[in-house]
């Protein structure tokens, strides 16, 4: 047989239509690039400013002692809005969490390919993209305003609203990569269909449950809009989940913005302590789901 002339070779650098293809190849790998370059930038940007802002602020007695107030003297901590973050977005967890996984397994195991499974898909979507003030307002209409006073339970509620459509995507999602095979040698045996999604479908999709729901508690860490409307705030350490209650987002709003200096320290060190917890949560999150891989 003959050679394949240069110019037929799809990989011959002589061929036009190779040397096109290499040069719009090069040209979207170098955007690619800058735009990473250009991300990486900003963010390290932002985690240098956080980090030098809040050295100072950074001490044992930020976990000890309570927020100072105006113009004091004395110096203060966060133990207060720490304490008051852990209850709100753990009770927020807790209520989020059973109604995310129950809707999300009707979803992927009792509704599939009904109406009302493609109509829930849908609004859980809209919840999903819902700005958080809108959800805040939300739940001071319907519990705030009806109770007359602000609580940790009403940030809870607006915060658990945040976490089920979040619980609910990754539930349904995780169910749906279950192979049908499990199901049906489930079912062969003479598995009821309730005992097979708990026993079954449950242990092979934990993994990214679990991932979802770290996920979700992420997001709701530092969320300030539905705090300002539901758990407002508190200068004292309160375990009293039916009054205002301080908490981490709320405090950074409010002393970031205040003429004292003591009080802008102190915004700096929660702001770091969210990033921390973020950033663990993340990482937590990515090391079951690459295990469960």
């Amino acid at each position: 047989m003959s050679a394949v002339p240069a110019m037929f070779n799809p990989i011959s650098e002589s061929n036009p239509i190779y040397r096109a293809r290499r040069r719009k190849n090069r040209v979207l790998m170098g955007v690619s690039l800058a735009m990473l370059i250009y991300g990486l930038v900003w963010l390290v940007w932002i985690l240098v400013t956080l980090l030098w802002e809040s050295a100072g602020a950074l001490s044992p007695t930020l976990f000890t002692l309570m927020t100072p107030p105006p113009g004091a003297k004395e110096s203060g901590g966060l133990a207060n809005p720490i304490w008051g973050s852990l209850l709100i977005v753990s009770s927020a967890t807790a209520i989020g969490t059973p109604i995310g996984i129950l809707a999300g397994t009707y979803l992927a195991e009792f509704g599939r390919g009904s109406w009302l499974a493609s109509a829930t898909r849908f609004l859980n979507d809209m919840l999903l993209s819902t700005p958080s003030i809108i959800i805040g307002l939300f739940i001071y209409t319907v519990y705030v305003a009806q109770v007359r006073h602000y609580s940790g339970w009403a940030g809870s509620f607006a915060l658990a609203l945040i976490v089920i459509p979040v619980v609910v995507r990754t539930t349904d999602d995780m169910l749906k990569l279950v192979p049908n095979s499990v199901r049906e040698a489930a079912i062969a045996l003479g598995c009821p269909k309730w005992k097979m999604v708990t026993m079954v479908c449950y242990r092979a999709a934990r993994a990214g449950i679990m991932t979802g729901v770290l996920l979700a508690v992420a997001r709701i860490s530092g969320e300030t809009a539905p705090l300002v409307f539901t758990a407002l705030n508190n200068q004292f350490f309160s375990n009293n989940m039916n009054a205002p209650m301080a908490n981490l987002p709320q405090v950074i709003f409010q002393f970031a913005m205040s003429p004292f200096e003591d009080w802008q320290r102190l915004a700096w060190g929660a702001s770091a302590l969210i990033t921390a917890a973020v950033l663990l949560l993340n990482i937590v999150a990515r090391y079951i789901l690459s295990r469960s891989k």
